[in-house]
C-alpha cells in the first residue's frame, strides 16, 4: 500500500488549501483515513480522522471549524479542506491509513501508533 499526499504550497494567512492523498491498492475503501502534522522542532500531531464510510469525522481543537475533512472511495483518494489558514498551520502534513477493523473514538483516532501506513508528506507554509 503507498500512500501519496500533494497540494501543499506557500500561501498567506487567511488562505485556502486543499490537499489530497491517493492510496494504492484495491481495500481503500475499508481503511480509517487521518491527517496529521509537523511542525519544524515540534512532534506530529493529529489534524483529521474520518471512518471507512465517511463519517464519523474528528478534528484537533486547534483546526476544528476551519478544516474538513472528506473522501472519495471510487477514486482512493482522501481530502483535507483547509481554510482561514494561519502561520501556526504551517507543517509537514501526512496523511496516514488504519486497516482495522470496527469503530473507533477519538482518543484512538488521534494516536499516531495505530495506523498501519504513511504517506511522505507535503509541506504548507503560511506566511503573516
Amino acid at each position: 500500500v503507498q500512500l501519496q499526499a500533494s497540494g501543499g504550497g506557500l500561501v498567506q494567512a487567511g488562505d485556502s488549501l486543499t490537499l489530497s492523498c491517493v492510496v494504492s491498492g484495491r481495500t481503500f475503501s475499508s481503511y480509517k483515513m487521518g491527517w496529521f502534522r509537523q511542525a519544524p522542532g515540534e512532534e506530529r500531531e493529529f489534524v483529521a480522522f474520518i471512518s471507512w464510510s465517511g463519517g464519523p469525522t474528528y478534528y484537533a481543537d486547534s483546526v476544528k471549524g476551519r478544516f474538513t475533512i472528506s473522501r472519495d472511495n471510487a477514486k482512493n483518494t482522501v481530502y483535507l479542506q483547509m481554510n482561514s489558514l494561519k502561520p501556526e498551520d504551517t507543517a509537514v502534513y501526512y496523511c496516514a491509513a488504519d486497516r482495522t477493523i470496527g469503530r473507533i473514538a477519538p482518543g484512538q483516532a488521534i494516536n499516531a501508533n495505530r495506523y498501519d501506513y504513511w504517506g511522505q508528506g507535503t509541506l504548507v507554509t503560511v506566511s503573516s
